[in-house]
């Protein structure tokens, strides 16, 4: 299987991140009563954030757990997801609260609500996108 390339991994993340939000803030917007332009712009702002602290978190994590990442056990794996997702709460509950106006414990059930919607939604597009990609690039490669 070939290696993704700089260009595609930004295509993936742009990718993957378009389609998130236009599932996610439209959703947001009527479950939480919010017009779509403020939802829009929280929606690109955590986009943004999330991105950031992808970037820096797993510098981070390599230089302490090593680069050779095909070798981390499942336990260091769930360790590193945990606590992605922990600095992104942290990160993004004040925005949250700032943007929709809300305490902080409506902010963080809102913002957990999207921990468990992008878990599932990255398991489905990670898996569609490794097929498709299969099928469009792999597939010629082997023939």
């Amino acid at each position: 299987m070939s290696l993704m390339s700089v260009k595609e991994r930004v295509f993936h993340s742009v990718l993957f991140e378009g389609l998130a939000l236009l599932v996610v803030v439209p959703t947001s917007a009527l479950l939480m009563g919010t017009e779509m332009v403020t939802m829009t712009g929280l929606g690109i702002a955590m986009s943004l954030t999330a991105m950031a602290w992808n970037f820096f978190y797993n510098i981070g994590f390599d230089s302490i757990f090593g680069h050779q990442r095909i070798k981390r056990s499942l336990s260091i794996r769930v360790f590193h997801s945990i606590g992605f997702e922990l600095g992104l709460l942290l990160a993004t509950v004040p925005l949250i609260m700032w943007m929709l106006s809300l305490t902080v414990l409506p902010a963080l059930i809102f913002a957990s609500g999207l921990v468990v919607f992008f878990l599932l939604y990255a398991i489905i597009f990670n898996y569609g996108y490794d097929h498709i990609r299969f099928h469009l690039v792999e597939k010629k490669a082997l023939h």
